[in-house]
């Protein structure tokens, strides 16, 4: 069994609420979705064995968990399983970055994860469909681990989209975690905007926090 992979590396988590933690990173190429913002678009990718995979993270120590992250990790979930599993024997920490649009997927996997960081695929923020009811979906599988929710913000980004994810954050469990991201950590006129989305949020009682992409402030992968 082969997995296409774009990238193995270590560096710091630069997103949401485990910023700065040391991470390996496992870069799955392709994905279902191809949002207006996406910075992880890469014609690399090479088909790596599971057991030429584990070998290179025999390369490593020192690090707080393994992000699977893509592109997508979950269209790969058969690979997916059995590199959990090897994993999870070798008692390290799986953190999953996700789209959150493949809750049949998630279910495979699930009693694997420790972490799952799933994006709200905000529609006036990607520039696609909604995934609302992939989302909820999603989130009533993931709502059992450790599990926080992103979301992007744009200049296009509209308080509606905001409001139907609050709606589903408290229709799963009002005490998730919203993460808001600039879509551009050095455009300062997003930050009215991340002010008013979460100050909506703060109405609804939604844990909210704004994070920037701290990887990206300091220069590094």
């Amino acid at each position: 069994m082969k997995a296409n992979i774009s990238e193995i590396f270590k560096s710091i988590q630069g997103e949401g609420i485990y910023q700065g933690a040391s991470q390996i990173f496992i870069r799955f190429s392709g994905c279902n979705l191809e949002c207006t913002f996406c910075d992880t678009l890469s014609k690399h990718q090479e088909e790596i064995s599971l057991q030429e995979l584990l070998n290179q993270l025999d390369r490593f120590s020192g690090y707080h968990s393994i992000s699977l992250t893509g592109g997508e990790p979950l269209l790969q979930i058969d690979f997916l399983i059995e590199l959990a599993h090897e994993l999870k024997e070798r008692g390290i920490l799986i953190y999953l970055e996700t789209n959150g649009t493949l809750p049949e997927n998630l279910m495979k996997i699930i009693d694997c994860l420790d972490i799952i960081s799933m994006d709200f695929k905000l529609p006036s923020s990607t520039g696609l469909k909604p995934f609302w009811k992939e989302h909820y979906d999603f989130l009533k599988i993931a709502v059992n681990k450790n599990v926080f929710i992103k979301a992007v913000v744009g200049p296009q980004t509209i308080c509606d989209d905001i409001n139907q994810a609050i709606k589903i954050i408290k229709q799963v469990d009002k005490k998730l975690l919203l993460v808001l991201q600039p879509q551009n950590p050095f455009e300062l006129s997003l930050n009215q905007k991340l002010l008013i989305l979460k100050n909506i949020c703060t109405k609804h009682s939604i844990n909210v926090k704004i994070t920037h992409q701290m990887h990206k402030t300091l220069g590094i992968k």
